[in-house]
């Protein structure tokens, strides 16, 4: 379904309501610590902005799911980077919010709503975990621009995909300006070969793991590098990892270093794999 444009109305509680919200229920699959690698990331990478913000930093889950825990996590794993930080947990089937109510506290609450983020003001994050999967390729550029649209300068959008248990991400970072970095997360241990993350892909690049393709040539790359690094697997998966990202940042961009390596992470420039065409 194509994210609707509806009018924002104010509601009695100051929140921008709109007369339906946008977007379509996802299957609601959730499993306490499944977003683990993208929180850590996140706090990591976007808590200087948390801080910088001269108010208490709104953040927003968009589509948590049938139960509230990544949302309560997403809040905790914020507050070790700043204290201050609120969160909104954003659900569009109504059932789902009145489930998760018994869980709001100081600083956490849960709202209905979708794409048009119902929140008072502009936000400092937003992060969507599997909520594009649905979604048709041709439909994420406005997804995107719509809720890059409800932050605040120097907010971010975190969008992407895991897998059931947390093992395997993928997600794009994205700002006012639009997408750019991707970053590849793993359980190390799990990892036969770095592709492996391919099927994890976010809705905007998977249909694109095909000759031709940016994504497609990256991931070729990353097995090669993986490939001439096994003398490294005597020492451990994480060495191995090491290794072979070393090797593929003399090709591509990647955007941090051995600190994030280390995480089973790696982040390359948006540019360097955007979809071609």
């Amino acid at each position: 379904m194509a994210p609707r444009t509806t009018r924002p109305q104010s509601s009695a509680r100051g929140h921008h309501q709109s007369a339906s919200p946008v977007g379509t229920p996802t299957r609601g699959t959730t499993n306490p610590n499944r977003l683990r690698r993208m929180d850590r990331w996140i706090a990591a990478t976007h808590g200087p902005a948390l801080r910088r913000s001269p108010e208490p930093p709104l953040a927003v889950d968009l589509g948590y799911g049938a139960a509230p825990w990544t949302a309560v996590e997403l809040l905790a794993r914020l507050r070790t980077a700043e204290p201050r930080t609120r969160l909104y947990g954003i659900e569009i089937e109504p059932a789902r919010v009145e489930a998760a109510k018994p869980y709001e506290h100081e600083g956490l609450s849960f709202v209905h709503g979708g794409f048009e983020v119902p929140v008072p003001g502009r936000v400092t994050l937003i992060r969507a975990a599997n909520v594009l999967r649905q979604y048709d390729e041709e439909q994420v550029a406005a997804v995107w621009q719509r809720l890059c649209g409800r932050l605040a300068p120097g907010g971010l959008l975190v969008e992407g995909t895991c897998d059931e248990i947390g093992r395997r991400h993928v997600w794009v970072a994205l700002d006012g300006s639009g997408p750019r970095t991707v970053t590849f997360a793993t359980r190390l241990g799990s990892l036969e070969r770095p592709s492996d993350l391919a099927e994890r892909l976010p809705k905007a690049l998977i249909h694109r793991n095909v000759p031709g393709e940016p994504v497609h040539a990256f991931l070729r790359d990353f097995d090669r590098a993986w490939a001439a690094a096994a003398p490294y697997a005597s020492l451990g998966a994480r060495q191995r990892w090491i290794r072979s990202v070393r090797d593929l940042a003399a090709d591509w961009p990647l955007t941090d270093g051995p600190r994030r390596w280390r995480q089973g992470e790696v982040t390359v420039r948006w540019e360097a794999l955007a979809p071609r065409g």
